[in-house]
């Protein structure tokens, strides 16, 4: 039995994604158990068989071993064109189906339709991505406007979660990606983000020295209203990042 196998079996039965140390530990366990299973035996006056020779050899294994049997599973299944594949994300590896197929797999899903972002949208995820946690102070002193509709957008789609509060005066608010970001952007960490080691040093403007203009999103939304009146009776609808 090929351990390449054992690893298919373990991704197609899990329901979530398994490291390279858990499968690998999943693998031990068995041979462990077989060992177990015998040395009773054995106590009890039986004489059982001597365990295969492939599964004694399976005891030693390791998540280099996993990582080398993912390889040649994903090299069997691009000679065999077959539709799926194995990724690694931030919580492990998992069964996906390739891109190509996307547009079939999404007719299963007749109410959910892919929805773009907005280009301020896509920017405050960028800062938040790169430079998390941060605070919506730091945001907005990069971008230069008030980010609050877009953090809630963000928050609301669960590509962004509040990942604490600074050790700042008031306690900011710290911001950070989700798993779901990772698994929409095909990434596992941060550091797959384009020269994301360079873009991390970057120095930042003070937020101190910033102060953010009104968001153009915002803006235009109450003008859209007409009225000052008008305006201040959808107050209680804005959304509100520290909310």
């Amino acid at each position: 039995m090929q351990l390449s196998a054992i690893v298919e079996a373990l991704l197609i039965a899990s329901q979530n994604p398994l490291s390279s140390e858990e499968i690998a530990r999943l693998v031990r366990s068995r041979v462990a158990e077989a060992e177990d299973s015998r040395a009773r035996d054995v106590e009890e006056g039986r004489e059982p068989p001597a365990l295969p020779d492939w599964l004694s050899a399976l005891a030693a294994t390791s998540s280099e071993h996993i990582a080398a049997a993912i390889s040649e599973l994903n090299d069997s299944y691009s000679q065999s064109s077959r539709a799926f594949t194995v990724l690694e994300r931030p919580k492990g590896w998992k069964l996906y189906t390739r891109v190509e197929y996307g547009d079939f797999v999404r007719q299963l899903f007749p109410g959910r339709k892919p929805e773009r972002m907005s280009g301020p949208a896509m920017e405050t995820l960028a800062i938040i991505a790169y430079r998390q946690p941060i605070t919506k102070a730091a945001i907005e002193a990069v971008r230069g406007v008030a980010c609050d509709g877009m953090i809630q957008k963000l928050l609301d789609r669960d590509l962004i979660r509040i990942g604490g509060r600074a050790e700042l005066p008031g306690r900011p608010l710290l911001y950070e990606t989700t798993d779901l970001f990772f698994e929409h952007f095909g990434i596992r960490s941060i550091d797959d983000l384009p020269n994301a080691s360079e873009l991390r040093k970057v120095k930042l403007p003070d937020p101190e020295d910033v102060k953010p203009a009104a968001d153009p999103e915002q803006q235009l939304a109450l003008s859209a209203i007409g009225s000052p009146a008008a305006a201040a009776g959808s107050e209680d609808d804005t959304p509100s990042s520290e909310a």
